[in-house]
């Protein structure tokens, strides 16, 4: 049974690598994709501060759809390329804005989100399985850190879809 520990937000080094931990022992020995990515938004969106939406839009071999996510609804559909969403899913690389309103593109689904990050999430083979996507309603929350910190967890998160 996974029990949740509590975590010092003071120290991002020590937040993610804690986090990376817990979502692990969350997703132990589970290999049903959905409900791993359910849980994993969940912890995710618990446990770091100052979000309003922590999620996965999924890729269906044409567009990203939106799949397990915390917060308010959101955008269905994203268009490759379209949006910071749609930039990772094309780049293959995370994207990082401090400012969404600066972002040429940017999809506004929630009109409090002033800061994004997405990782876009590749499988062994090479080929796209989605992003994830992280929002703040303050401008400047994510950083370097939160960078290095995210991409740590979608490796967690990968893992489990070779199971």
């Amino acid at each position: 049974m996974y029990e949740a520990k509590a975590i010092d937000a003071t120290d991002k080094a020590a937040l993610y690598a804690e986090l990376a931990e817990q979502a692990g022992g969350l997703m132990h020995g589970e290999s049903n994709t959905i409900a791993n990515a359910a849980n994993f938004a969940a912890l995710v969106y618990d446990v770091l501060p100052d979000l309003n939406w922590a999620g996965f839009y999924l890729y269906d071999g044409t567009e990203l759809v939106v799949g397990p996510f915390q917060g308010k609804p959101a955008c269905i559909r994203i268009a490759l390329g379209r949006g910071v969403c749609g930039t990772a899913a094309q780049t293959r690389q995370t994207q990082l804005v401090h400012d969404v309103h600066a972002f040429d593109g940017h999809i506004a689904c929630d009109a409090a989100s002033n800061a994004e990050i997405v990782v876009p999430l590749v499988r062994a083979d090479g080929s796209l399985f989605g992003v994830w996507d992280v929002d703040s309603p303050t401008v400047g929350r994510f950083d370097d850190d939160d960078r290095q910190g995210m991409e740590r967890l979608c490796a967690v998160f990968m893992q489990t879809l070779g199971r």
